[in-house]
């Protein structure tokens, strides 16, 4: 089991730095809960793999070629020469460089290697919301259209898409919408009442009439509620099946397990055998929860996640929507690209993209 921990406290180091190209020991070791030397045996055994350069302090990613390539011998530093670059420099805000966003930003970056274009990121922490302030600093920067994840719930406030529209430039939403539905705004959104309803129906497909829900607090949280109600009410399910939105506690507190063990005490007080848990690192710790009572998955809990993040390295690998992350980053960035080449032409787009459900062992059903 403790290997499993560093494996997935690992590959979060690596999303982190792949979203920020750089990452400091002290910051991650209050981040993830553990000690200093904790994270620089990390790090020295990402750099003998060849996944990281150890700094002073902290680390950064192995150089690469715009097109992802590692540097050849003859390339020198791995940049594009100048003249081959794109002029454009989008600039992405997201509230997050460690869960959920480094497949997004990946998506967006590879759309920006295919355009020769730059990419600038900006962070507004769900912590720290600073929105306004770091569209100007990526318009600081040079950039010459805008994508938007704002740290606050899944619509923007009318104070941004104002400050937006007053830019001048172009710009997308990323999982986020305006609370104007009449707003002209393009955006890229996933379907996350559509992902939570559809776990619920295969749970209830399985032969479940009570399905749980244990959602942690995000902007994501209120659709995967929606999507799940939406649910117990058209499959006529059991509304005796407890629904339960976790509190922000350090990872391995007393007062997170105490709130896992309340949802425990809840499911078998009301006869409920399954759950929807948003997110995977809940549904990873809610796993070893019912195992430290004895209890096993699926076969007296079946679970789904949701993010498909961590998912498949739990220790019986997770059931999980999983939001199509990637995609929906290049959706975003070729729409940009797209209003670059032909500003205030064409019609305004939304699109929605339909998570999935990637079938694992911990819901009881045959892997396909």
């Amino acid at each position: 089991m403790a290997d499993l921990l560093v494996l997935q406290r690992r590959e979060l180091l690596l999303r982190e730095l792949r979203a920020t190209g750089a990452v400091h020991v002290a910051e991650l070791a209050v981040r993830h809960g553990v000690s200093p030397g904790t994270i620089r045996r990390d790090l020295t055994e990402l750099a003998r793999e060849g996944r990281v350069i150890k700094t002073r302090g902290g680390a950064v990613l192995p150089r690469r070629n715009v097109d992802g390539r590692p540097p050849s011998a003859e390339g020198g530093a791995g940049a594009a020469p100048a003249q081959d670059l794109d002029p454009r420099t989008l600039g992405l805000l997201v509230p997050s460089a460690t869960y959920y966003y480094p497949s997004v930003i990946d998506g967006v970056r590879s759309v920006a290697a295919r355009h020769r274009a730059r990419v600038v990121i900006a962070l507004s922490r769900y912590a720290d919301p600073r929105d306004l302030e770091q569209v100007d600093e990526l318009l600081a920067s040079g950039a010459s259209g805008l994508l938007i994840a704002s740290s606050g719930g899944t619509h923007v406030t009318d104070a941004l898409v104002d400050r937006l529209h007053a830019t001048g430039v172009p710009f997308v939403l990323l999982e986020r919408r305006t609370d104007d539905h009449h707003e002209a705004c393009e955006s890229v959104v996933s379907d996350h009442r559509r992902g939570a309803f559809g776990a619920v129906r295969h749970l209830h497909r399985l032969g479940h009439s009570r399905v749980g829900l244990y959602a942690y607090p995000s902007p994501t949280a209120p659709l995967i509620r929606d999507g799940h109600a939406a649910a117990v009410r058209q499959l006529r399910l059991d509304p005796a099946a407890p629904v339960r939105e976790g509190h922000r506690h350090p990872p391995g507190s007393r007062a997170a397990a105490r709130q896992y063990d309340a949802f425990i005490e809840d499911c078998l007080a009301s006869g409920t055998g399954a759950a929807l848990v948003h997110s995977d690192q809940d549904a990873i710790v809610l796993l070893q929860r019912l195992r430290a009572r004895g209890l096993r998955t699926p076969q007296d809990m079946a679970l789904i996640a949701y993010d498909n993040e961590l998912a498949a390295l739990a220790e019986v690998p997770l059931t999980a929507v999983a939001p199509p992350k990637e995609q929906l980053g290049a959706c975003a960035a070729q729409l940009l690209v797209d209003r670059l080449g032909e500003p205030g032409g064409g019609a305004v787009r939304s699109v929605t993209m339909q998570p999935r459900l990637v079938i694992r062992q911990s819901c009881g059903s045959a892997q396909h």
